[in-house]
């Protein structure tokens, strides 16, 4: 198989169709993008495009996303959905009325999970201070999950883990990049800024695996569905955060990869990345996602990207045949 590449666009310019080529016209002259193998345009900064040019990439099944020039999302385009289900629709509804809670509670555990991974490893490099909060993830979120809660409850618990996942930055973190406090619109630090960033990036790339699915995207259970945006995705989104997001953030970090003063625009008290920022980020982030691993269960290589679209799959899977939901597991790695 071809392998399905993303494009990002970080310069103002013109998109339009070239022949049988995505052209990219700014101030430097014309670029052109392969149409073969693309799936994803990301445009990081203010283009114009007609609707000759939508039609052209809603035919190559191109999912296109939108960032403005302070790199906060603005919004996506995907062709029309070939992959709809009215029964599957039916099915997810009625899940919704009738078993939320069950669907929230694992994707809770598996946000406590997935945290618990990522910290194990910082603890096991000598940082002890750790074991409090990852007693916590292991045993007291599971037993309060087993309990009989409504969704208030379990939101709760989910905001207590990032909360406290927040708060443990302080201990393999350098002082630049400490939180003070989790800040999003607009965030108000270098750290909120690349947490801010890395999930925007990462709820585009869910949506567009669940536009590969057969799912509805506005039908969540963990975040409640309303309009204006894709609910599913941020709930299909948050157990990968740990794995994705946050590996990237620390590993640009602890790398010197990016540096406050290099990285992030002095006039708004560093609380933005700039054009460079933003370049190496994305770099590392594209490099996370389409890292590969073996998948003990389809006994194969596949990537953190693949791995989002299975959890869809999963979800699929509960609604029609009734097969408990488990999400993505960084430890069982499926």
């Amino acid at each position: 198989m071809a392998k399905e590449h993303t494009r990002y666009i970080f310069s103002m310019g013109e998109l339009k169709r070239k022949d049988n080529s995505i052209a990219f016209k700014n101030e430097k002259g014309n670029f052109y993008i392969p149409i073969e193998d693309t799936k994803e345009l990301y445009c990081m900064n203010e283009v114009s495009l007609n609707t000759k040019f939508l039609d052209f990439i809603s035919k190559a099944g191109i999912t296109m996303h939108f960032f403005n020039y302070n790199g906060n999302y603005s919004g996506s385009y995907y062709p029309k959905e070939a992959l709809i289900s009215g029964d599957l629709t039916i099915k997810q509804a009625h899940a919704y009325v009738n078993d939320r809670l069950s669907i929230a509670k694992a994707i809770v555990q598996g946000i406590a999970d997935n945290v618990h991974q990522l910290l194990y490893h910082y603890y096991r490099h000598g940082k002890k201070e750790l074991k409090p909060f990852l007693d916590w993830l292991k045993d007291d979120v599971r037993e309060f999950l087993d309990k009989d809660v409504d969704i208030k409850q379990i939101l709760f618990i989910e905001g207590q883990i990032w909360s406290r996942f927040y708060d443990s930055f302080k201990y393999f973190l350098p002082e630049d990049f400490i939180m003070n406090k989790r800040v999003k619109r607009p965030p108000d630090n270098p750290i909120n800024a690349l947490i801010s960033f890395g999930n925007s990036l990462l709820y585009t790339k869910t949506i567009s695996a669940i536009y590969r699915t057969h799912l509805n995207q506005s039908i969540s259970f963990l975040h409640s569905p309303r309009e204006g945006r894709f609910s599913l995705s941020l709930d299909l989104s948050e157990v990968f955060k740990p794995i994705i997001v946050f590996k990237t953030i620390f590993y640009c970090i602890n790398n010197k990869k990016l540096q406050v003063a290099k990285h992030f625009d002095k006039s708004v008290n560093y609380a933005l990345l700039n054009d460079s920022g933003k370049k190496i980020f994305i770099e590392s982030f594209e490099n996370r996602i389409n890292e590969t691993f073996l998948h003990p269960k389809l006994k194969r290589k596949t990537t953190y990207k693949s791995a989002i679209r299975y959890d869809g799959y999963k979800l699929i899977k509960y609604l029609i045949e009734d097969v408990p939901f488990k999400p993505f597991s960084i430890k069982d790695k499926c």
